[in-house]
């Protein structure tokens, strides 16, 4: 399967038609990469704002992009629909989910709809390279900079925060680390609800109890000295997102605190569980 691995840039504006601020896309850049590796084709365009025609302070800092640069780009429409035929049936992907959120943030904005014509195949290279590496942690995402340095792949930050530059370093991770993991089993299904559903499902964590999302046998703890089960000897609260109790066991006369948290995601239920003391 060729892919192709896209970055986007963007500027926040409010939009007073819509009443809501939008992540309007100012630039895509793109490498597209076949089977063997090799790269063969770019893409890099820019958008003109419509939302609002002058970039915030930030945008322009991060990206050295001017309101005349923007200026002189094209409509979204212009330049998505021309993205669509660099991609083909090409797989895409993006470092994180967030160029996909935001993309559909754009399509539903330009056009009332959210699906993203040419989102056929989907890979997260963050979520594939950092567990490539064995660092994964959903709750501490490593950044595309970041990440690089941390395995020893070189670049420039002065050319850095460009959606073109930024697709090269994603794809020099990618060759960094492709051989520690199968790459393909990273690369899922989008053009279903499904894929949808999964992109807008918000985590968070259950702080109801009696939730029928709980699985009530993980609010049984064992002693962490004998093993053997303990008695919970009072009420469990809710504390920072979690619950937490005292239990006691009885073999080892002993007390102590455990910590259990109900993390509900698109795919079922993270539980994370701890002996305090």
């Amino acid at each position: 399967m060729n892919y192709v691995i896209l970055d986007l840039e963007w500027n926040t504006a409010y939009s007073k038609s819509a009443h809501r601020f939008v992540n309007e896309i100012i630039e895509f850049g793109a490498v597209r990469v076949d089977e063997a590796g090799n790269v063969t084709g770019e893409f890099s365009r820019l958008i003109a704002p419509r939302v609002k025609k002058k970039l915030n302070g930030r945008v322009k800092t991060l990206t050295r992009l001017t309101n005349e640069d923007v200026a002189e780009g094209d409509s979204f429409l212009t330049v998505s629909a021309a993205f669509a035929d660099f991609v083909g049936d090409a797989a895409v992907m993006t470092w994180g989910t967030t160029d996909i959120h935001t993309l559909m943030e754009n399509y539903l904005y330009y056009c009332n709809d959210r699906h993203i014509p040419f989102l056929h195949h989907y890979c997260d290279l963050q979520a594939y390279c950092e567990r490539a590496i064995g660092c994964y942690d959903e709750g501490n995402q490593i950044g595309l900079g970041r990440f690089a340095e941390m395995i020893g792949v070189q670049f420039s930050e002065e050319e850095q925060h460009r959606a073109a530059a930024d697709a090269y370093l994603s794809l020099r991770c990618l060759q960094a680390v492709q051989d520690k993991l199968p790459l393909r089993d990273f690369i899922l299904p989008a053009d279903c609800e499904a894929f949808y559903e999964r992109m807008l499902f918000k985590n968070h964590y259950i702080t109801d109890l009696s939730s029928p999302d709980i699985d009530r046998e993980q609010l049984h703890f064992q002693c962490d000295q004998c093993g053997k089960q303990a008695k919970r000897v009072k009420k469990w609260r809710l504390r920072n997102k979690a619950f937490q109790t005292d239990f006691y066991c009885k073999s080892c006369d002993r007390r102590f605190a455990a910590r259990v948290s109900f993390k509900k995601r698109y795919d079922g239920v993270k539980v994370v569980r701890k002996i305090l003391s």
